[in-house]
């Protein structure tokens, strides 16, 4: 899945590109005053469904038109909840198929965090789980003059078709503080063939399971070197991943399992993290491995 409805080309941080280019609003220290409102999801969207076909719109939309094509049950999506979704997008103008991920695992969305393009930050506030909803989108809420790929051209309007899987109310939690931030010896890791976990600290509350939503405090190095690569743990703002396949392998193996306040080292090896890509904006070469120590300090299903 290409993802053309996130805002960048790439994601830059090696912390954002292990939560699979998400983004994070609320941040948590502890398993203590942990809050969370409400979450509803729709087994009949748990996994891949069929893919709804995109009415071509009669005329350019010169502003954002929303259709409900089902109603969807449970809370309305408001600003700061999270929204898994399935979604097919078409240019408007001709209907030709740019992006879908109806074949692979739900996509995430925080609204109003601004990781997505404008039209869909705007025009998934009310949809439910189990809704069907279709986004008519002018070019100036979607990519403006900026072509996308092979198919979006400067100036298209874009329409959606989204089956939302689920609606949840992130966690509200207090900031960590940075004097509390780990102190752990790392280990060098160089061409590591599986994934090594070792339980530093064990968890009492919720076990983090698949599809669930985790937040972490996590500090990230290079395997060969011992360098720092980014740490939560600066600003004590926890990153929040989904554990699916939209997460790196790594990550996502490391943490399933972890009960809530648990800590744990992860020695993730390159094909389980940046394989050859790796990641020059924080000096990580390709195939090099990474060591990740990491709090669970909430998880929302």
């Amino acid at each position: 899945m290409r993802r053309q409805i996130t805002i960048t080309a790439a994601c830059l941080s090696v912390l954002v590109v292990l939560a699979g280019c998400g983004s994070s609003k609320s941040a948590t220290s502890s398993t203590d005053s942990v809050k969370t409102d409400s979450s509803t999801a729709d087994p009949s969207t748990a996994g891949p469904t069929t893919k709804p076909k995109v009415k071509i719109p009669a005329t350019l939309p010169t502003k954002l038109v929303i259709t409900d094509l089902e109603e969807g049950t449970g809370p309305a999506a408001k600003a700061g909840d999270d929204v898994s979704v399935f979604y097919v997008g078409v240019r408007s103008a001709d209907g030709t198929e740019f992006d879908s991920n109806f074949d692979g695992q739900p996509f995430p969305v925080t609204l109003g965090a601004g990781g997505v393009i404008q039209g869909w930050d705007q025009g998934l506030v009310g949809v439910k789980a189990g809704g069907l909803r279709q986004l008519d989108i002018p070019a100036d809420l979607a990519y403006g003059d900026r072509p996308q790929g092979d198919i979006i051209k400067a100036g298209d309007a874009l329409s959606f078709v989204v089956k939302v899987v689920s609606v949840t109310t992130p966690l509200v939690v207090p900031d960590a503080n940075p004097a509390d931030a780990p102190t752990v010896s790392i280990p060098t890791s160089v061409g590591a063939t599986e994934l090594g976990i070792t339980e530093l600290v064990p968890g009492t509350g919720e076990t983090a399971v698949a599809d669930g939503t985790a937040y972490l405090q996590l500090n990230a190095y290079r395997g060969d070197t011992g360098a720092v690569l980014e740490s939560t743990w600066k600003t004590g703002k926890a990153i929040k991943i989904v554990l699916n396949s939209g997460t790196i392998k790594g990550l996502v193996d490391g943490v399933t399992g972890m009960k809530v306040g648990g800590r744990r080292l992860l020695i993730v090896p390159s094909e389980q993290g940046f394989g050859t890509d790796g990641n020059t904006a924080n000096s990580l070469p390709a195939v090099t491995d990474l060591v990740l120590v990491v709090d669970l300090v909430g998880f929302t299903k």
